[in-house]
């Protein structure tokens, strides 16, 4: 491989806080990425003059990390190891399931409390497209989620990630060939995914910002985000090791990607117009 000698090695980024548990780059990633959501859900529903449930946000994003928890490993375990002693562990918090865990704990939530789902469902797309964005530089910091082998001085080995590239445990865990040469212990240099997803999530938040102001009825810019989740996973998933097609050349996620796309398209057709059928308009009447 003509760039493997000049790529970027990765090292894991946590805190040694000596007798406690260490601190891991992923767990801050995580607890900025929903720190800057409830900023920015906040902030988003007092402009369109929602203050009354904005001073709620606090709870409902509890109940997001603990949907996020309880999805993503839920996820995990059915979809990718089928051990359910992998519960327990601290790896495999895997995107779309904590994010079907947390929309279906925060439907619970807000409709326990008597509060107008689609409301908060229009302010939760930009949010968390950017507490997505902020929560992937987690998995860079650990070294988890990387992608394929990739000559390119703009490839990355990770030697002690998550688990390490080498060529031996990318053969048996995701399916990679071992390139001729290189024996199992060989670290292999590897698309950073975890960059680009980063990347993508912020470019999902700019164009989300930029619709903010639409006039169409509550509930419709969780459609735009759930389209632009389904486009930005898919693409994610080219690059991605993965061993887990199940639907001829596609992964499982880019197969549920597609279809949250789908969803999404509907619920913004069905959220197109502002009326007493139809629901109301982002902004709270004087």
């Amino acid at each position: 491989m003509q760039f493997a000698a000049q790529a970027i090695i990765h090292h894991p980024f946590e805190i040694d806080l000596g007798p406690l548990p260490t601190l891991t780059g992923f767990g801050l990633a995580v607890l900025a990425g929903f720190f800057i959501a409830q900023i920015v859900a906040q902030r988003e529903l007092v402009r369109r003059g929602r203050a009354a449930e904005a001073e709620v946000l606090p709870d409902i994003v509890f109940a997001a990390v603990l949907g996020m928890i309880v999805g993503g490993k839920t996820y995990y375990v059915l979809v990718i190891t089928h051990d359910w002693h992998d519960i327990f562990t601290r790896a495999g918090f895997v995107f779309w399931g904590g994010l079907m865990g947390g929309v279906l704990f925060n439907w619970l939530f807000i409709r326990w409390k008597k509060l107008p789902f689609a409301r908060f469902a229009d302010v939760a797309g930009i949010a968390i497209a950017a507490g997505y964005a902020v929560g992937r530089t987690g998995c860079w910091a650990v070294g988890d989620d990387y992608g394929r082998p990739w000559d390119s001085r703009f490839a990355v080995k990770f030697p002690e990630g998550a688990p390490p590239s080498t060529a031996g445990i990318m053969n048996r865990m995701f399916g990679v060939p071992i390139p001729e040469g290189a024996s199992a212990d060989t670290v292999l240099a590897v698309h950073p995914t975890q960059l680009y997803e980063t990347a993508m999530g912020l470019a999902m938040f700019a164009i989300l910002w930029r619709m903010r102001d639409h006039k169409h009825a509550e509930g419709w810019l969780f459609g735009a985000y759930m389209v632009l989740a389904g486009v930005e996973r898919f693409i994610a998933e080219i690059f991605r090791a993965k061993d887990d097609r199940f639907f001829g050349p596609f992964t499982a996620a880019q197969a549920i990607a597609v279809a949250i796309s789908v969803a999404g398209a509907l619920l913004m057709y069905a959220r197109r117009n502002v009326g007493e059928r139809r629901g109301e308009g982002i902004y709270a009447t004087p």
